[in-house]
């Protein structure tokens, strides 16, 4: 059994989608304006996005894109930045990692 479908909600579900589809191949399955979108990734997961207010998530809280290597974080890690995102540089945790907090209020954790 694996986990396919994860709801998040968001404060800007447009940023948000743009992010997931710029920087981690998500593509769109549907949308309702500015209030939900479902993005799909290759491998079965559906990721939902719901407008909210407020987005308030644990401090601890994130979402995970595991890269085939090392270079492939240190590139992703490369490209946030370059892009103005603000992300902790990668280190040595359980995998070579960084966070980056994403538009509409959530963190991405990019792992090797």
């Amino acid at each position: 059994m694996k986990l396919n479908h994860v709801n998040l909600t968001v404060t800007d579900v447009s940023a948000a989608k743009n992010f997931l589809q710029t920087y981690f191949g998500l593509k769109i399955g549907g949308e309702r304006g500015e209030a939900f979108a479902a993005l799909f990734d290759d491998d079965g997961l559906v990721l939902t996005l719901m407008k909210g207010t407020e987005a308030h998530y644990p401090k601890t809280f994130h979402i995970g894109f595991i890269q085939e290597n090392e270079e492939k974080v240190n590139e992703m890690y490369r490209r946030l930045t370059e892009d103005g995102f603000e992300a902790s540089s990668p280190k040595r945790a359980h995998g070579w990692t960084f966070y980056v907090k994403a538009p509409g209020g959530f963190t991405v954790e990019v792992l090797a």
